[in-house]
């Protein structure tokens, strides 16, 4: 399990550690100093001693490697740009359903659609959330109606009152 800290204060941590072994320390007093277990000290002097002075420097966590090489991710981009209609799509929205299926049309590469959200972002896209909405709705009657009767109507309210308790 990973110490917590950054990356730099854990380097801090190892070279200070080698510092006090090279000062006679025992491994276990360095341990105690530096608040981690006999073995890891003994780990980082091997390094050290196999490496040098770069061994005790942070690697960054290698992960898993991501699905899309980024070559990949620049043509998806070119895709996206010309828009969900190019592609079949009824409508100019890009639901990440669409991204998803669109990824494994065009690179083979199954993405679940809770990630296509993360690599849109990655790429400083977003996706869309259609509205749902009528297909009958009539936005001028939607306007008339708000600006003639919901007036009146919120007018008549009274609020809450209680009810009689018999």
């Amino acid at each position: 399990m990973r110490p917590e800290g950054s990356p730099q204060e854990l380097e801090r941590r190892r070279r200070r550690a080698i510092a006090l072994l090279d000062e006679g320390h025992s491994q276990a007093e360095v341990a105690r100093c530096v608040g981690c277990h006999p073995s890891s000290v003994m780990r980082w002097r091997k390094a050290r001693d196999r490496a040098g002075a770069e061994a005790l420097k942070p690697r960054p966590a290698s992960g898993r490697p991501p699905k899309l090489p980024p070559r990949h991710k620049q043509r998806l981009v070119q895709y996206l740009l010309q828009g969900p209609m190019k592609h079949g799509y009824r409508t100019d929205v890009w639901t990440t359903r669409r991204v998803a299926e669109l990824i494994e049309d065009k690179f083979r590469v199954p993405y679940h659609r809770d990630h296509v959200g993360r690599l849109l972002h990655s790429l400083g896209w977003s996706h869309q959330k259609p509205k749902r909405r009528a297909l009958q709705r009539d936005e001028e009657a939607i306007k008339q109606w708000k600006r003639k009767r919901w007036p009146r109507i919120k007018k008549g309210l009274c609020g809450w009152a209680p009810i009689s308790s018999s």
